[in-house]
């Protein structure tokens, strides 16, 4: 699976691997080493993750994660 990080907020893609993988809340965080309330609070977006443990995630679930170019600003 591959994602494109312009096209979401982090929140967005944490919340989408999480329910992609069919895990709750609970079993993500305790599959990442985070509790359930740190988990919520990523995908609510009111604590933000470092893009080391967002790129780790993304490759413990098999996820390729890239940025692009935006090519309407000019």
């Amino acid at each position: 699976m591959k994602v494109v990080l312009n096209d979401y907020e982090p929140s967005e893609i944490i919340r989408f691997i999480r329910q992609s993988t069919d895990l709750t809340q609970r079993q993500f965080g305790k599959k990442i080493g985070k509790s359930e309330d740190t988990v919520q609070s990523y995908e609510l977006g009111r604590n933000k993750m470092t893009l080391n443990k967002f790129l780790e995630i993304a490759k413990m679930f098999n996820i390729k994660v890239t940025m692009e170019e935006d090519t309407t600003k000019k």
